[in-house]
């Protein structure tokens, strides 16, 4: 039971921490700002595509060129092939 309260107590202090790494992310002024007009969604559809620049489109492919290269190297095997063959092997009973 103690442990209990012990681990309720300690959720419950880290659960009042505070993030200064997400509050240094926000842009200036945003919570000041107001909530922005609400859009039936025929007007949306009806709207203008969205048109990236050609900086952002560089930026965005070289981005997916990267995580692509990322999940490449992810793809290759977990275990070695030595330590595979010596779990293979197994254990060696006295």
């Amino acid at each position: 039971m103690t442990r209990a309260l012990a681990l309720l107590a300690c959720t419950a202090l880290l659960a009042c921490t505070e993030f200064p790494e997400l509050d240094a992310t926000a842009t200036p002024g945003v919570a000041e700002a107001d909530y922005p007009r609400l859009l039936p969604l025929d007007e949306i559809l009806r709207g203008a595509p969205p048109r990236a620049t050609p900086d952002m489109r560089a930026s965005l492919v070289s981005r997916a060129a990267g995580l692509r290269a990322r999940a490449a190297v992810l793809q290759g095997p977990v275990i070695d092939a030595e330590t595979r063959a010596r779990m293979a092997r197994g254990v060696a009973r006295p």
